[in-house]
C-alpha cells in the first residue's frame, strides 16, 4: 500500500543541465539561437532590438515605434495583417522595455511558410500611417491619465527618477502630453536606425522542422535591412540628495511604498548572492516581508523586493500597498527586516529552503522551450553565456549566512536606501 502519511524526503538538488542552443549565423550577420525542445509543433521566433528608451531623444519614441510596427506596412494595413495572422492561427507580440524593444511571432510549424513573410514585412517595413498614430496616441495618453489616479502606478513612476536622475534614461518619466510631441517622421527615423539587422538576435524555441533555418535565411538573413547602430550616448547617474519622499494623493485609502537603492547588472560579482539574499527579504511569497506585513500584521495583501538588472545599471526596490492609516507601522516593520538582515544570521533552516526554492525556480525556468527562450534571451542582452546560470546555482547551493549578513550590510541598511510613499497625508 502506498504511505499517505510520510511526506517524501527533500533531496537537494546538485547540477542543473541546462540545455544549449544550436547558433546559426545568417548571411548578414544576424545570430540565431534554435532550442529545439518542443514536443508539439508550434515554433516561436523572437527578434530582439537595441531600440528601447535609453535610445530615443523624444519621450515614447521607442515605445510607440515598436507598437506602431503592426499599424500598417508597405504592403498590407493592420487589419489586413490582423485578419491574416487570426487566419493562420498565429499570435504577434511586441514590446518595449529600457535597454530593448522585442517582437515575437508564435506559430504553428504547418503555416510557418505563411507568417514568417509577415513577421518579417511587419519589422521591416512598417509605414507608420498617421491616422493610426493619432489614435494610438490618443489611447495611451489616456490610459496614462487613467493610471496617473492610482497610488501604485505614481510610486512605480516616480521611484527610478529618484535613484537614476530625471534626466537619466533609466530614470525618466515623461508627462502623458509628450505623446503629442511625437511625430511619423521621428518613428520612420528611429525605425531606420535601430531596426535592422546591424544588432539584432533571434531566438527560436519549439519543435523546428529542417526547412525552418531555409525560412529565416530568406526572409530574414537577407541584405536589404543592413545598418549600424548610431553612437550611444552616456549619462550621469544623479540621485536625489533627500533620502525620504512623499506624494500626496488625498482620498486613497492605501498608501503605495517603495524603497530601495541603485545597483548593479548581472555581470557583477555581488549578484548571485543578493539574488539569495532578496528572496529570503522578499522575493517569494513566504518570505520575511509577507510573512511580517501580511500574514502577522495584515498591513497589506502582498509586498516584495526584487533586484531589477540592467544593461548599464541595476536597481533593488521594495514595493507593496499598504493601509492608508498603516503606513507608518509598515515602514517600521521594513526597516525591522532590512536591520535584522544585517544584524543577524540567516537560520540555516531557512537558507536551506531558500536553496530548494530557487533551485526550482531554476528548474521551472527552463521548463519547456518556450521558458528556456526567455532565460536564454537574458544572457544574450548582457552578453552572458551558460556559465552565469552555472555560477547562480553554485552561489545558491553553497553561499553562506555571514556573506549574506555582509551583503546586506553593504547594501541593504535603511539608512542607504530612499524611500517614497504616495499616498494620503499621514498625521
Amino acid at each position: 500500500m502506498l504511505d499517505r502519511v510520510t511526506p517524501p524526503s527533500i533531496k537537494p538538488l546538485s547540477k542543473i543541465q541546462f540545455p544549449r542552443p544550436e547558433i546559426l549565423t545568417l548571411s548578414n550577420g544576424i545570430n540565431v539561437y534554435l532550442f529545439d525542445t518542443g514536443t508539439q509543433d508550434v515554433v516561436s521566433i523572437e527578434m530582439i532590438f537595441c531600440a528601447g528608451s535609453w535610445f530615443q531623444h523624444q519621450a515614447f519614441t521607442a515605445m510607440v515605434t515598436n507598437m506602431m510596427l503592426r499599424e500598417g506596412t508597405k504592403n498590407y494595413t493592420a487589419q489586413q495583417l490582423a485578419e491574416k495572422l487570426d487566419f493562420y492561427g498565429a499570435h504577434f507580440e511586441n514590446t518595449t522595455e529600457r535597454d530593448n524593444a522585442y517582437v515575437a511571432l508564435y506559430t504553428l510549424n504547418k503555416h510557418l511558410h505563411q507568417t514568417l513573410p509577415l513577421l518579417a514585412e511587419i519589422v521591416k517595413n512598417p509605414v507608420f500611417p498617421e491616422y493610426e498614430l493619432k489614435v494610438l496616441a490618443g489611447k495611451q495618453k489616456q490610459l496614462l491619465e487613467v493610471n496617473r489616479q492610482k497610488v501604485n502606478y505614481l510610486a512605480r513612476a516616480n521611484f527610478n527618477p529618484i535613484i537614476f536622475g530625471k534626466l537619466h534614461p533609466y530614470g525618466m518619466n515623461p508627462e502623458p502630453e509628450e505623446l503629442n510631441k511625437v511625430t511619423r517622421e521621428m518613428l520612420a527615423n528611429f525605425h531606420q536606425s535601430y531596426y535592422h539587422s546591424g544588432k539584432c538576435s533571434i531566438v527560436v524555441a519549439g519543435k523546428i522542422h529542417p526547412e525552418t533555418k531555409e525560412l529565416l535565411e530568406q526572409h530574414l538573413g537577407n541584405n536589404n535591412w543592413n545598418g549600424t547602430l548610431p553612437k550611444q550616448a552616456e549619462f550621469q547617474f544623479e540621485g536625489a540628495e533627500i533620502k525620504n519622499h512623499f506624494i500626496q494623493k488625498e482620498g486613497a485609502m492605501q498608501s503605495a511604498i517603495r524603497l530601495g537603492c541603485r545597483m548593479f547588472d548581472r555581470k557583477h560579482p555581488d549578484f548571485a548572492g543578493m539574488k539569495v539574499l532578496n528572496t529570503i527579504l522578499g522575493g517569494y511569497f513566504g518570505s520575511r516581508l509577507m510573512t511580517n506585513l501580511r500574514e502577522d500584521k495584515g498591513f497589506t495583501y502582498g509586498i516584495g523586493s526584487s533586484i531589477i538588472p540592467l544593461r548599464k545599471s541595476g536597481y533593488f526596490v521594495i514595493s507593496g500597498e499598504v493601509g492608508a492609516d498603516a503606513t507608518d507601522e509598515s515602514l517600521g516593520e521594513i526597516n525591522s527586516e532590512l536591520y535584522r538582515l544585517c544584524d543577524e544570521l540567516v537560520p540555516e533552516n531557512e537558507l536551506s529552503l531558500i536553496r530548494s526554492y530557487l533551485a526550482g525556480e531554476m528548474l521551472r525556468a527552463i521548463d519547456g522551450p518556450f521558458a528556456l527562450a526567455g532565460l536564454y534571451r537574458e544572457l544574450i542582452e548582457d552578453g552572458l553565456d551558460y556559465l552565469h546560470l552555472e555560477n547562480l546555482i553554485e552561489t545558491v547551493q553553497h553561499i553562506t549566512a555571514p556573506e549574506l549578513r555582509n551583503l546586506a550590510i553593504r547594501y541593504l541598511n535603511p539608512d542607504s536606501l530612499y524611500t517614497l510613499v504616495v499616498g494620503p497625508e499621514r498625521k
